[in-house]
């Protein structure tokens, strides 16, 4: 693969060289939502530049940024950030389609496996916990495609119904699911009736031979609340309500992107419910309800090296831990 130029930066810092001799591998940079983990990315594909003589590359792993003109609402990086590192697996795919786990998987993998090849260490950055998994673990993702029929057919049943026949047809997928989680439950009679195989039979892990710096971004709940605040704030002076509207116009308010975070909120000032005040305060309360969701799962991730987000020297401390791996 033919890399781009390296850029102008700033040398490195003094003591802190890297080591060489363990790349080819890959950063994984985790947290909660607003914690900054883009920001300390490109730091961190900046020196990496420098280090490795070759220029660096950010995967996304979130799972909104990889559907296009989706941009304000999940905070996409800026077309200045990409100029300065290249980023992929944002803007792959239409609104109208479903990127499922196993195509992220596979696009992800490709594109490590050729980075690593031209001698580069990508940094895979986000906070979609299950597409990082699915990497750094090497899931075994059952290759089975949404069935929406089946899957109204079995939601109609209810859910005491269907756990009751996962319990009969896959008894160790229903130990792993909770009885009130009808998501996964569907989802492992969906693998069944189209595979013939029950889902713990496919599933499975397969660890990549190439090591794996895992860090993640916390900060406290006040700090993160402030974090939050200030990013919705600033979403809305980039223009996230013409954004809402014009993609409700162009595919309809009923496009299932458009009920998520953030989006479900603003189209709801923008249909005319809600003022855009309480449109914002409803995007921090559910944003900090969904960054609680993503701490516990980073936090049950035991590889992880944690790290403050309000550090001042933040990017010399990150990189102070890897080099001296």
């Amino acid at each position: 693969m033919q890399l781009p130029k390296i850029s102008q930066l700033e040398s490195l810092p003094e003591g802190r060289q890297f080591n060489s001799s363990i790349v080819p591998f890959l950063w994984v940079i985790g947290g909660a939502t607003a914690t900054g983990k883009s920001a300390l990315a490109i730091a961190l594909a900046q020196r990496l530049t420098l280090a490795q003589n070759q220029q660096s590359v950010i995967l996304s792993a979130d799972s909104r940024q990889v559907y296009r003109e989706f941009d304000i609402g999940t905070a996409k990086p800026s077309p200045v950030d990409r100029q300065q590192i290249p980023h992929y697996l944002i803007d792959i795919c239409d609104p109208t389609e479903t990127l499922t786990l196993a195509q992220y998987q596979r696009q992800a993998q490709g594109l490590i496996q050729q980075f690593h090849r031209a001698g580069t260490s990508p940094l895979l950055v986000g906070g979609t916990g299950l597409y990082i998994d699915a990497i750094v673990k090497g899931l075994r993702i059952p290759p089975v495609a949404p069935q929406l029929a089946l899957r109204r057919q079995l939601e109609a049943l209810g859910q005491p119904h269907c756990y009751a026949l996962l319990k009969s047809l896959d008894a160790i997928a229903a130990q792993r699911i909770h009885p009130n989680d009808p998501v996964r439950t569907v989802r492992a009679l969906e693998v069944f009736y189209v595979a013939g195989q029950p889902m713990s039979a496919l599933q499975g892990e397969t660890a990549p031979d190439y090591p794996v710096l895992y860090l993640a971004l916390d900060c406290d709940a006040l700090a993160l609340e402030r974090r939050i605040a200030h990013r919705t704030q600033a979403m809305v002076d980039l223009g996230f309500r013409s954004e809402v509207a014009h993609l409700a116009q162009k595919y309809g308010p009923d496009l299932p992107l458009l009920q998520t975070l953030g989006y479900a909120e603003m189209l709801r000032h923008v249909q005319g419910d809600i003022s855009l005040a309480a449109a914002q305060a409803e995007i921090v309360q559910h944003s900090r309800q969904f960054a609680k969701r993503q701490r516990t799962w980073f936090r049950n991730r035991a590889t992880v090296q944690w790290f403050d987000a309000d550090t001042e020297d933040l990017v010399d401390r990150v990189w102070d831990w890897a080099t001296g791996l």
